[in-house]
């Protein structure tokens, strides 16, 4: 065989091996999209299915049904007469949300336009480290510090008669939510084109009306992701709730009292429960409830910024 047609079979079979490691890949990487979609499909039919005899199973209904769980004002599972009353519930669960994002947000946008628009890089490259850094503190871990040290903090400060009530668990819960929300933000920020801020300053703007009023509306649309994102965190936040909330299912808009939250709920229960039974199948409606809100929040998100996106553009 002459070399010229050696060397072309060479290239020949190097391209034959490219293509079915190509092939590979793509079948494993298409594998990998399809099973984690499966994962999730399959989680909710397991979650709704257990969740289904509180629509559906008349047995199930005679204790627990749609009609109690908004009649019944108590949460009471156990007991001669169970009752299943999700307001205490709801109610706990908005206050700490609500209260763990006034308490995020802020701290969150404006270490953001600090880091982007106002600290040198040495700054910047130490502080966005260290706020990241909360993202990998385990939520039990927070809710022990919440639950033995900043419990005692403010309840020093405000002089409530609880200790552990919704507004240690929406401070701790808004430390752990910090993260997400800065670490979008500030990708906004920074992706302002720098020509934004320059013809700011160039036409008598100060530093902070160029940050307030040019590059934050021009990166809103990353901003309100990272705020959406972290309010889909806090809905769904656990161990923090359920270790500084102090787990009394309290109607009551006082943020010094005691609450439970549907997450902590779930988790303090089910280990318990008896499989089948209609406490079994209210905690599961409890998860199906969860997983809906968190989904039509994600949803909204995405919706809500691409709107916004284009009509920042122009599109």
């Amino acid at each position: 065989m002459s070399p010229p047609a050696a060397t072309a079979d060479r290239v020949l079979a190097a391209r034959r091996r490219r293509r079915v490691r190509e092939a590979v890949i793509e079948f494993g990487l298409r594998a990998c999209a399809f099973g984690a979609v499966a994962g999730l499909v399959l989680i909710m039919v397991f979650v709704f299915r257990e969740a289904w005899p509180i629509l559906a199973d008349r047995t199930t209904q005679k204790e627990a049904s749609l009609g109690a769980f908004f009649s019944t004002p108590m949460w009471q599972p156990v007991g001669e007469v169970p009752k299943y009353g999700l307001l205490p519930l709801l109610v706990g669960t908005l206050k700490v949300v609500v209260l763990a994002m006034l308490f995020a947000v802020p701290l969150a946008v404006l270490a953001a336009v600090y880091s982007a628009e106002f600290a040198s890089s040495r700054m910047r490259e130490l502080l966005k480290p260290a706020i990241e850094m909360l993202a990998g503190i385990p939520s039990v871990v927070m809710g022990f510090f919440a639950l033995m040290v900043l419990a005692s903090w403010l309840q020093a400060v405000t002089h409530s008669a609880m200790r552990l009530n919704a507004l240690t668990a929406a401070v701790a819960l808004g430390l752990g939510i910090v993260p997400t929300i800065f670490t979008v933000a500030e990708d906004a920020l920074r992706a302002v084109p720098r020509s934004f801020r320059e013809a700011s300053l160039g036409l008598g703007a100060s530093a902070w009306q160029t940050a307030w009023h040019v590059s934050l509306p021009a990166a809103s649309a990353g901003v309100a992701a990272g705020v959406l994102l972290g309010l889909a965190r806090a809905v769904g936040e656990t161990m923090i709730v359920l270790m500084a909330s102090g787990n009394a299912a309290i109607t009551s808009a006082d943020p010094l009292d005691s609450v439970r939250t549907i997450s902590a709920t779930i988790a303090a229960e089910l280990a318990e429960v008896v499989v089948g039974s209609p406490h079994y199948s209210t905690l599961f409606f409890l998860g199906a409830l969860l997983f809906t809100v968190t989904f039509f929040i994600n949803v909204a998100a995405g919706a809500f910024v691409e709107r916004l996106r284009k009509r920042l553009v122009g599109a």
